[in-house]
């Protein structure tokens, strides 16, 4: 069941992330801004972000044997869409609009695997589903090169192949564990009660933080690869693709380093960590070798520190609940991942440089680590779930 449902998270992150890399093609082609070049790789993810709250929900009550079925097939739409039919601004952010169904595969996810495991195991288990993540590094890896080689239309079409596949299979294989009990209410009370929890909007806070700069990296490095430091567009998407493969491998060691050391101790070290290299990167580093170890730094401790909250996820919110709670904090940390490709397309348009882009992701880290350090630390001994 892991598995399966690790398999449906990175096919639907893989559709999630089509038009990251595509960016700067789409600039040249649609003669974008800047800003509008990011608002287009931006769409899918605030969408994917919002959406997650209430399949979340949905996800708790009707569980993911028919979530993520239902969820796969309705993104096969929008990646046909953008394979053959968009050809403006407006026919991509629409498609994208839609595109964003894939990124929701997530709040199906986390309560499926948090149901299947023991406390003590589910650190790793979470971590291990994370690397559907890698969705985005296999985008990467191949949407611009597939494009060159082949067509323009020809990655959308093999990721609407690959979902259509995995809707069917786990149409047949995957099942909810036995003793879920589907918890009573609607979706909007579900919903409200969850976001009336503290430990919801301190873990939102969390994850907007990690996983969000995993999201704004994994969407914005092509372009700021190609702008600051002149690279080829092939060149700049695998290079994020390292990048985004690096945080996803990093993503079961924070999970199974929470299983045997307490997620608070472990998530200020990481923010502290991110603190330090996003100091760095603001200075303009060459990319070899110190800007690429700053960039990969950043990598492991943000992919590290998004597993780490979901196994304080797990610790602290009763597994009747999840769904919902995850469908928050997922939606934060995508959200978290919305806001900084805007910003720094307007921080470069207006500056010419990307310098208060990485100081404010070191103010706003820091600002994480100590609140982790007071606020949560505080709520987790008080509140503790086993």
């Amino acid at each position: 069941m892991l598995a399966l449902a690790t398999v449906g998270f990175t096919v639907g992150f893989w559709a999630w992330a089509l038009l990251s890399p595509l960016g700067p093609t789409l600039r040249e082609d649609l003669g974008l801004s800047a800003f509008q070049q990011s608002l287009i790789v931006a769409v899918p993810v605030i969408v994917g972000s919002l959406g997650r709250i209430p399949v979340g929900a949905l996800t708790d009550r009707l569980g993911a044997h028919r979530m993520f079925p239902l969820v796969v097939a309705l993104t096969i739409l929008p990646v046909l869409y953008l394979g053959h039919l968009a050809d403006s601004l407006a026919g991509y952010l629409v498609g994208g609009f839609f595109l964003g169904l894939g990124g929701t595969t997530f709040a199906i996810g986390v309560p499926f695997v948090n149901a299947w495991y023991p406390p003590e195991r589910r650190g790793l288990a979470l971590g291990v589903f994370g690397i559907g993540t890698g969705g985005t590094a296999i985008s990467a890896f191949t949407t611009v090169q597939l494009s060159d080689a082949v067509g323009r239309s020809f990655p959308f079409d093999l990721v609407a192949v690959l979902l259509a596949v995995y809707a069917v299979a786990a149409h047949f294989l995957l099942r909810d564990r036995s003793e879920r009990a589907a918890p009573g209410g609607s979706l909007l009370s579900r919903t409200a009660a969850g976001m009336r929890m503290a430990v919801t909007w301190q873990l939102s806070f969390l994850y907007a933080v990690t996983f969000g700069g995993f999201v704004a990296f994994s969407v914005y490095l092509p372009t700021y690869l190609t702008t600051a430091y002149g690279l080829g567009r092939s060149d700049a998407a695998l290079r994020t693709a390292g990048f985004v493969v690096l945080a996803v491998a990093a993503r079961p060691i924070g999970g199974w380093l929470c299983d045997r050391v307490h997620p608070v101790p472990v998530l200020v070290w990481l923010y502290g960590a991110i603190t330090a290299l996003a100091f760095l990167a603001a200075f303009d580093l060459p990319l070899m070798p110190f800007g690429t170890l700053a960039f990969l730094g950043m990598a492991a401790a943000l992919g590290a520190g998004s597993g780490a909250v979901f196994a304080l996820v797990a610790r602290l919110v009763a597994a009747d609940r999840i769904g919902s709670v995850t469908g928050i904090v997922g939606a934060a940390g995508g959200l978290g991942g919305f806001f900084p490709p805007l910003v720094m397309g307007a921080v470069y348009g207006a500056a010419g440089d990307y310098t208060w882009g990485y100081l404010l992701l070191a103010i706003t880290s820091a600002l994480a680590g100590v609140f982790t350090a007071t606020a949560v630390r505080r709520h987790t001994r008080a509140s503790a779930h086993p």
